[in-house]
């Protein structure tokens, strides 16, 4: 398999992974939090930041180590929005994980975390908002790919 290949596999994986762990959030906040729901909802959040990591990573190795060439990427409208739009994903995630790391100590002590109405409809409201961009940004991956939108 060549490096543009494996680099292409673990961009695609890696989003996926970003996809499915808000989705899982969304749904475990979507109920009363037990102990279980509130650690998998924790364990999701790592595993979304990791993802997200690898996500970005794996995208700069597409961007400056494939046949394109960054040039092709950077003349690109589509792919400066996708940059754009995930980096707004991440600073939205910002909000929704500093929640869930207050729940650490709750957790090791076996409890279930204090969470408010308001603060739950708030982090559902975000994650919402988060996988709608992402929606956005698979449409710009589309047209970035197929050579739409560009500035030159």
């Amino acid at each position: 398999m060549t490096a543009t290949v494996t680099a292409a596999f673990i961009h695609h994986i890696a989003a996926f992974l970003v996809f499915a762990t808000l989705m899982l959030e969304l749904v475990l906040l979507r109920n009363e939090l037990t102990v279980s729901s509130a650690r998998s909802i924790v364990r999701m959040d790592m595993v979304y930041g990791i993802a997200a990591t690898v996500l970005l990573v794996a995208g700069f190795v597409r961007v400056f180590h494939t046949e394109k060439g960054s040039a092709y990427y950077f003349e690109s409208g589509s792919f400066l929005l996708k940059l754009t739009l995930f980096i707004v994903v991440g600073l939205l995630s910002i909000y929704p994980t500093v929640q869930f790391l207050r729940w650490r100590k709750t957790l090791r002590e076996q409890r279930v975390p204090e969470l408010a109405d308001g603060t739950r409809r708030k982090i559902r409201m975000v994650l919402h908002l988060e996988l709608t961009l992402i929606a956005v940004i698979i449409l710009m991956a589309i047209m970035m790919a197929r050579g739409l939108w560009f500035l030159g």
